[in-house]
């Protein structure tokens, strides 16, 4: 059993994924608690799709070099984001329908830029599907910066943003800056699916922001918690993840996003199984 845990640290791309897996979890675990606690998963998947026009922009401006990516992808996802809110809220238009716009102009652009790269089913489908393996010291320190900033982010404005999302009403009570808060909640999602691009690609981001988080809300109401035990799944199910991609041979980011489905699975299903048992008792 130790040697099936130490084998693959013995390899320097390893361990880096395994880095960035974690670090990429408890961001988007924590991040993903006020996704789940203002349904906004719908935002989330657009988003991260919305993000492929900057993703191909990036890599016709760069020739095919990955350094230009993370920034295109970041102002891809900034605009989309900001996008999204202007339109909702200095329209008619809601919420959903304004995400619907965002999401299928932006993905159509970006797949019409694609398209003209000849060889882009090889050099950017690791981008829809994730590639942790491939995560350089420089792709860390871009996770590790952005990443803490985002958290620092949360940390400095959490009293806001819990009243926010559990009484909108006492937000407007107490004068909170409601519309400001918002996009800054937008452009912190924004962040986040773009420091999680490389790990599990645009197809999987909003399974990591959500799935964590829904899945500790199963186990806990208070949202302290509630983000501790998110970012412990998520970092669990990218190092099994990255354990199971392994020793399988399988995708790593579909690998993580399995693990913590399971995760949910079997806390959803004990939770059902114990409601069945109190109600015959």
């Amino acid at each position: 059993m130790l040697d099936l845990i130490l084998e693959p640290l013995q390899y320097a791309f390893m361990v880096r994924g395994f880095a960035a897996a974690v670090m990429v979890g408890i961001v988007s675990a924590v991040v993903g608690t006020y996704v789940v606690l203002r349904g906004m998963a719908f935002f989330g998947d657009a988003l991260a799709h919305s993000i492929l026009p900057g993703v191909a922009v990036g890599y016709l401006v760069g020739g095919g070099a990955r350094e230009p990516l993370f920034w295109w992808a970041l102002l891809a996802a900034i605009l989309s984001a900001l996008g999204i809110g202007t339109i909702s809220r200095s329209t008619k238009i809601k919420e959903d329908t304004a995400i619907g716009i965002i999401f299928a102009g932006t993905f159509a652009l970006g797949v019409a830029l694609i398209s003209t790269v000849r060889s882009y089913t090889v050099d950017l489908t690791h981008f829809l599907f994730g590639d942790v393996l491939g995560v350089r010291n420089n792709d860390l320190w871009l996770i590790a910066i952005f990443g803490g900033l985002a958290l620092l982010l949360i940390l400095a404005f959490y009293k806001e943003f819990m009243v926010l999302s559990f009484d909108p009403v006492l937000a407007a009570t107490l004068r909170l800056p409601a519309r400001l808060l918002e996009f800054l909640l937008l452009i912190l999602i924004a962040i986040t699916i773009v420091v999680s691009l490389q790990t599990v690609g645009v197809a999987l981001m909003v399974a990591m922001l959500v799935t964590p988080a829904a899945t500790a809300y199963l186990l806990t109401k208070r949202l302290p918690v509630m983000m501790v035990l998110a970012a412990m799944i998520a970092s669990f199910s990218g190092i099994v993840g990255l354990y199971v991609s392994y020793y399988w041979s399988i995708a790593s980011g579909s690998a993580i996003v399995l693990v913590c489905t399971a995760i949910f699975g079997v806390v959803w299903g004990i939770q059902a199984i114990v409601l069945r048992v109190r109600m015959r008792n």
